[in-house]
């Protein structure tokens, strides 16, 4: 499997964004980042993500797209595990990583939050019925 990101993998549904936002859907936070995530039935790919970050605490676009990129780097080196996971119990997941702090943080240490992340979605799907 290849270490990429497809469009595929990106969210961009209006219908399943608005369900996922409008309840039902799990959420946790690992700062400086919260997670929401819902299973859905109606994504091509097995896991889709949506990463946001406030106009409200980066003023400057520059600031925002670095860390949105940060993100999804992070997410893209470390997807593998998820996907196996998420492949073996046939399920498809709606994503959205939601940066909360308003500085701007290190690389790594967005890295090793997201792995955790990660993990602990993996868990949750593994743990819940089928």
């Amino acid at each position: 499997m290849a270490n990429t990101l497809h469009k595929s993998e990106r969210l961009d549904k209006k219908k399943v964004i608005e369900k996922m936002f409008a309840g039902g859907s799990h959420s946790f936070s690992i700062f400086p980042l919260r997670v929401v995530y819902l299973p859905v039935e109606e994504l091509e790919a097995t896991a889709s993500i949506l990463v946001s970050v406030s106009k409200r605490r980066f003023k400057h676009a520059v600031k925002r797209n670095r860390v949105k990129r940060q993100i999804r780097e992070a997410y893209r080196a470390n997807k593998h595990e998820l996907l196996s996971v998420l492949a073996e119990r046939q399920c498809r997941l709606a994503i959205a990583f939601i940066y909360l702090s308003d500085r701007l943080e290190d690389s790594s240490l967005i890295e090793t939050r997201l792995k955790t992340a990660l993990a602990h979605i993996a868990e949750k799907v593994t743990s819940s019925e089928p």
